[in-house]
C-alpha cells in the first residue's frame, strides 16, 4: 500500500495555512456599510466588504431571531429561519403592529442586536450569520439551486 502523496504538515506550516485562509474568510463576512432603517420602518441593509448587497425586512428578522430560545422554537415548531409563525385561525384576526425594533446595538466588531418593541433582545446576529441567511435573488437561487427546493 502506497502512502504517496499523503505528508503530514508542520505546526508552522498549519499555522501559515490557517493565516494565510483568514484574510479571505473576514472579507466575506465584514461589512462595509450597515444600515439600520429604522424611521422607514424597512429593516437592515448591508454592504459587505467583499461587494455584494444583503437586506432584510424587520418582520423577516425578528422571525429569524438567533438566541436558543427562538431556534428551538422554529426547531420544534419546524419553520425556517425567518419564516413566520403559523396563525391560529380566529373569527375574528386580532391585529398585530408589524415587528419593529426600539433600539439596536453594535456587539463588538462581529454582531448586531436588535431590542425588539415587544421586549425580546436575546438574538445577536452575528455577521457570519446575516450573510448565511442573505435574502437576495443570487443567495437564494444558489441555496435553492444546492439543496433541490426552492426557498
Amino acid at each position: 500500500m502506497s502512502h504517496e502523496g499523503i505528508r503530514f504538515a508542520s505546526k508552522d506550516e498549519q499555522a501559515r495555512d490557517n493565516q494565510a485562509s483568514r484574510p479571505l474568510l473576514r472579507i466575506v463576512i465584514t461589512p462595509e456599510k450597515v444600515r439600520v432603517l429604522m424611521t422607514e420602518g424597512k429593516g437592515l441593509e448591508i454592504d459587505w466588504a467583499d461587494g455584494h448587497k444583503s437586506a432584510w425586512g424587520f418582520a423577516w428578522l425578528r422571525d429569524a431571531c438567533p438566541c436558543a430560545t427562538c431556534a428551538d422554537e422554529r426547531a420544534q415548531e419546524g419553520r425556517k429561519a425567518g419564516q413566520p409563525k403559523p396563525r391560529p385561525a380566529a373569527l375574528l384576526p386580532m391585529y398585530a403592529p408589524p415587528p419593529k425594533p426600539a433600539s439596536a446595538h453594535a456587539v463588538g466588531r462581529y454582531a448586531i442586536q436588535f431590542n425588539w418593541l415587544d421586549g425580546h433582545s436575546g438574538g445577536i446576529y452575528s455577521w457570519e450569520y446575516l450573510r448565511r441567511v442573505c435574502q437576495c435573488q443570487e443567495c437564494t437561487f444558489t441555496d435553492a439551486e444546492t439543496t433541490g427546493t426552492p426557498n
